[in-house]
This record gives C-alpha cells, sequence and structure tokens, in this order.
C-alpha cells in the first residue's frame, strides 16, 4: 500500500505544481514556445497513475527481479553503445554498436541485476525501521566498504572476460589494476546518492534512481576510459612510425603475404 500512497500524493503534488507553472507562465507564452508547453504537459501526464513511473514501480512490486534484469540489461547496453558513441570508438566495420554492447547487455541482466538485488535487500532490511541520524550514517559506511566493493569486484572481473581475459592471472591484473580508481569514484559519489535516496526517496524508488546514477556515472567512466584508450594507440603509432619515418607495415621484409 506505501507505494500506491506514494504514487497518488506524487500526482497531486506533480499536478498542483504543474497547474501553478502553467497559469503563471500562460500570459507569457508565445506562439512559438507552444510545442515547448506541449511537452512539459506529456511529461507531467506521463507521471500520473497511467504514467511510466507508475508503471514501472507496479513492475517492480509484481516482478521485481524480472523488471530489474530488464532494466539493468537495456542500460547496461545502451551505456556501452553510448560511451562508444562519445569516444569516437568505432569497430573496425566503422559502427558504434560493437560486439560489446550485446556482451555488457548480458552481463546488466544475469550477473548485475541480481546481485544488486541482493545486496540492496539485504542493506534496506539491515536498516529497516531505523531512521536515526547514527542509523543512515552506518548504512552509508557499510554500503561503501561491504556492498560496493563487491560489486565492483564483479564488475571488473566481468569486464576482463569481456574484453579478452581468459587466465586466472589476467583477470587478477586487471581487478587489482582497475580497484581502486573505481573505488574512488564510488566513495565520491555512492554517499550523495545514498544519503539522497535517504532523505527523499521512499524504498520502492531506490532501484530506479541508483540505476539513473549508475547509468549515468558508468556511461562518463566508460567513455573516459575508451578515450584514454584511443589516445595510447595513437601515440604507440605515431611512434612506430617516428623511429625511420615509416610505419610499422613499411618496414616489414618484401614477400608474399604469410611469408613473415
Amino acid at each position: 500500500m506505501s507505494d500506491v500512497k506514494f504514487t497518488k500524493e506524487t500526482v497531486r503534488t506533480t499536478t498542483r505544481a504543474a497547474a501553478g507553472a502553467a497559469a503563471g507562465a500562460a500570459s507569457s507564452l508565445a506562439p512559438k514556445e507552444g510545442l515547448l508547453h506541449e511537452i512539459g504537459t506529456a511529461l507531467t501526464r506521463d507521471v500520473g497513475p497511467n504514467g511510466y513511473l507508475a508503471w514501472y514501480l507496479k513492475k517492480l512490486q509484481e516482478h521485481p527481479l524480472r523488471t530489474k534484469m530488464i532494466t539493468s540489461g537495456t542500460l547496461a547496453g545502451t551505456q556501452e553503445f553510448l560511451a562508444s558513441w562519445i569516444a569516437k570508438d568505432r569497430s573496425k566495420t566503422g559502427h558504434y554498436f560493437t560486439s560489446r554492447v550485446p556482451k555488457m547487455a548480458v552481463y546488466g541482466a544475469l550477473i548485475s541485476a541480481p546481485l544488486g538485488h541482493v545486496m540492496i535487500s539485504v542493506l534496506q532490511k539491515l536498516f529497516e525501521g531505523r531512521t536515526s541520524l547514527r542509523a543512515k550514517i552506518f548504512q552509508i559506511l557499510v554500503s561503501n566498504l561491504v556492498v560496493s566493493p563487491i560489486q565492483n569486484v564483479v564488475y571488473l572481473t566481468s569486464m576482463a572476460v569481456i574484453a579478452g581475459a581468459r587466465t586466472f592471472h589476467q583477470i587478477r591484473a586487471t581487478v587489482r589494476a582497475g580497484f581502486m580508481p573505481v573505488m574512488k569514484v564510488t566513495w565520491i559519489t555512492s554517499p550523495i546518492a545514498l544519503a539522497f535516496a535517504q532523505a527523499f526517496l521512499p524504498h520502492e524508488t531506490w532501484v530506479p534512481f541508483f540505476n539513473l546514477v549508475g547509468f549515468v556515472i558508468g556511461t562518463y567512466v566508460n567513455a573516459h576510459t575508451k578515450k584514454k584508450r584511443l589516445q595510447a594507440l595513437r601515440r604507440k603509432y605515431q611512434d612506430s612510425r617516428s623511429v625511420d619515418g615509416r610505419s610499422e607495415y613499411d618496414r616489414r621484409p618484401s614477400g608474399p603475404p604469410g611469408a613473415y
């Protein structure tokens, strides 16, 4: 019943705010701004009982794990595609839709979503009914010192496998190299996001909120990593040409294909 109550209160508050904003702005709207007014009306309507948010929260209540798997898989695949587009990281065929996109979608649906579902559920149950400042601070500490390290290790391990690592040594090297940089980002963003959720969001909306935060941060980190890798490849290529003014291919001995 809490989700129904929250949805109704959200509808009332949003409707009143939208009506007040529309009344205040109606006199100043020019004909050319009609499209913006229609967009605002459409977005306000989507918050209602038949809107996307209410529909999504209902699905979370009815089928929590399945809904989270579909959401996480979609966001992970979209994140990889968007990061490739931002970093201009194309495949050999010149497309941004690389083989990593479906692999990331599988990771999001089958690994990230079930793990996050269990970890967040345990965290919420441990602190259920505890609303004191001390309890909230302790919840943030547990999230950052226990939950986040586990999730990041699983994330880095999965990324290593997707990138081509097959041996335990390769996976361990990837995790060791990326663990602290990823944890630093987590320690900066996670307390802010969790404190915001504690103060302003009911528990049933934590999942879409953390999905949105994770999507934005993940896209930024992924795009930044791709840019750094492309810059390193360009420097390596330029260094190979600067040896004697010829590329590595030009310096190879002549002969039939496959002879060297």
